[in-house]
């Protein structure tokens, strides 16, 4: 084949559950999970479709994506996106690749959505991973579509480094250090009272609506960033414990600061202040099951409804190494589950797309199905200190697994105790 074949919608309906067919759509990954950014009259995707933006065809690693993610030249290719275009010109770098079996569907947002008997699926809590253009329209003085109309603060979270921050930020911006939150001694969420202290400090109380968001920096040393050398999952960090203490609306910017960048909007220098509430208005935690510390970790060790899951790396699991230069020892609590971060404690590469959104919930759900992670068992996450486990406690609560929580002591807390009982090495 030289060209792509236009197929109808009743071509397209017939190959759903062809397993040689994989379709792809190529719109934006907020589109993909459930905003409507194309006058669609229903949000989401056409069920069993991947998401691979058509953003990404200008990466030099995109067939290498494309691969990862097994789609294969032997495979029957369907396209559709936004524009006729775009869907040609996606499907003429495949036949470049060395595909030859390629579809484009044009007739998506006109057809598809609007008939309502033809399948569809969206992230069950898209609204809370929100675009660049959702966080613009705020800004511009609009209300978004999914916005109750509340009083918004954005906040730019960073770990000890407000250069990040006044290096270039959303405007109207405020910052976060993520150390308001958790406290370093322990790198544990901070007490109800602290916790009420800092969110009325940073004008938050449990109404507002929060959008957080980061930079993707990478550090020198370990001592820069425990636990991440990302901003942005220490955003995500943040928003888990606002979730924790009780803040009704907490939104994460989907790809970070990156995302606001790679649309072209403005970016701001000033310092923009911070302006104080006197009341945060609830009792802290308005969510206590969202964490759970030491003594509930070790009961849902003994239980068959429950997992600890170890969001680390392979070396951290095994006892290689600690993941972490102010922790001595290395393992992992016996019976914790290997939830596989990525390749060390600073990367969180399994869990993310390449432009840092978070990765579709089918290609994470697969990751976990392998070591039996379901959503049928009360899920507690944890790491070294809180960060990763934090971004797959989120990941999870977007996919709406009803029981999910952060192991919120981790391997730091865990291993400071010598009567605590650990592993090494690779499990039988």
């Amino acid at each position: 084949m030289t060209q792509a074949i236009e197929i109808t919608t009743k071509d397209l309906n017939a190959l759903l559950d062809d397993s040689g067919t994989r379709i792809i759509d190529i719109r934006p990954v907020d589109a993909y999970n459930g905003w409507k950014l194309g006058n669609e009259l229903r949000g989401g995707h056409i069920t069993g479709a991947m998401s691979l933006p058509y953003k990404w065809s200008a990466y030099m690693d995109w067939i290498e994506v494309v691969r990862s993610k097994q789609i294969l030249p032997e495979h029957h290719l369907v396209i559709y996106g936004y524009t006729r275009e775009q869907t040609l010109e996606v499907a003429a770098l495949f036949l470049k690749a060395g595909y030859h079996h390629i579809s484009v569907y044009n007739r998506f947002v006109e057809e598809w959505t609007g008939n309502p008997e033809l399948p569809m699926e969206k992230m069950e809590r898209y609204r809370q991973l929100v675009p660049a253009e959702w966080v613009k329209t705020n800004l511009d003085g609009g209300i978004p579509v999914e916005h109750g109309g509340n009083h918004t603060v954005i906040c730019h979270a960073h770990y000890r480094n407000r250069d990040a921050y006044l290096s270039g930020h959303i405007p109207g911006a405020i910052d976060l250090d993520t150390l308001a939150l958790e406290a370093p001694e322990t790198w544990n969420r901070r007490s109800p009272d602290e916790l009420k202290e800092a969110l009325e400090q940073h004008g938050i109380t449990a109404d507002t609506t929060v959008v957080l968001y980061g930079k993707f920096m990478w550090p020198d040393n370990e001592d820069e960033f425990p636990g991440s050398a990302a901003g942005h999952i220490g955003a995500i960090r943040c928003a888990m414990i606002m979730m924790y203490a009780g803040v009704k609306d907490v939104r994460v910017l989907n790809g970070g600061f990156q995302s606001w960048e790679d649309e072209g909007y403005e970016i701001s220098t000033e310092d923009h202040p911070k302006a104080p509430v006197a009341e945060f208005g609830a009792t802290i935690p308005g969510n206590p099951g969202l964490i759970v510390d030491v003594p509930q970790a070790k009961e849902m060790l003994k239980s068959e409804t429950a997992e600890l899951v170890c969001v680390r790396s392979w070396p951290e699991y095994i006892g290689e190494v600690s993941g972490y230069n102010y922790i001595v020892k290395t393992g992992r609590i016996p019976g914790a589950v290997f939830g596989n971060c990525g390749s060390d404690a600073y990367h969180m590469e399994n869990y993310r797309n390449p432009d840092h959104t978070t990765r579709e919930p089918r290609e994470i759900a697969e990751i976990w199905e392998e070591v039996k992670i379901t959503p049928h068992k009360h899920l507690a996450f944890y790491c070294g200190t809180g960060w990763r486990g934090s971004e797959a406690f989120y990941n999870a609560w977007l996919m709406g697994w009803p029981r999910v929580s952060v192991f919120d002591g981790g391997w730091f807390e865990w291993s400071n105790d010598p009567d605590n009982p650990f592993e090494t090495g690779i499990p039988t």
